[in-house]
């Protein structure tokens, strides 16, 4: 592990990439800007990223003081992926806008637990034991770059996308959402 490394960086930013999936995701935001109103791309990457280094940091201490392990943690999030499956392909309202809050999805459920989600938190924990932190630090701000451009950029992508697109897109991703979903759950309630 040096500091640094720029194979290593390019290791982090591609195994992020994948867990993150942020572009099998822009079905669930554009759906997401529908239902609210409006994504802040800032403050959902802002926030992103402060729970991606915290957790970097500070993950199986928080966990530990609550009692809570890694494997309950990651069926947690894969239960609240699953209810977003669910609401993609068969049109369901799980998560309801608050009249009471600002009419956003920017923190719930857009950087947690889509962004940085279970699956991107476990995944935090395994890449310290083989990476730098300074490393997963810069494969970290990759994405979060990415994730950013997406943000801002869906708008004009539901566009070029049309309505019919869209339709289809959301219920394919959604299945694919159940899929990984599923697959963190029987990973993770198996241990």
């Amino acid at each position: 592990m040096s500091l640094l490394n720029f194979k290593e960086i390019i290791s982090v930013s591609l195994i992020l990439f994948s867990v993150i999936d942020i572009l099998g995701s822009i079905p669930i935001i554009i759906n997401l800007r529908r239902k609210f109103g409006h994504v802040q791309s800032e403050k959902a990457t802002v926030v992103s990223g402060v729970i991606m280094v915290v957790f970097l940091f500070l993950g199986e201490q928080i966990l530990n003081l609550f009692g809570i392990d890694i494997s309950s943690f990651a069926v947690a999030g894969a239960v609240v992926m699953f209810l977003l499956g669910m609401e993609m392909i068969l049109g369901l309202q799980f998560f309801k806008a608050d009249p009471e809050e600002s009419k956003s999805a920017s923190i719930v459920p857009l950087a947690f637990p889509l962004i940085a989600g279970a699956g991107t938190m476990t995944t935090l924990i395994s890449l310290k034991a083989e990476y730098a932190n300074p490393n997963i630090l810069v494969g970290m701000g990759v994405n979060l770059l990415f994730v950013y451009l997406v943000l801002k950029t869906c708008g004009w992508l539901e566009q070029k996308v049309g309505k019919a697109g869209f339709n289809t897109l959301r219920k394919v991703f959604g299945i694919i959402l159940l899929a990984i979903s599923i697959k963190i759950f029987k990973n993770h309630l198996l241990i």
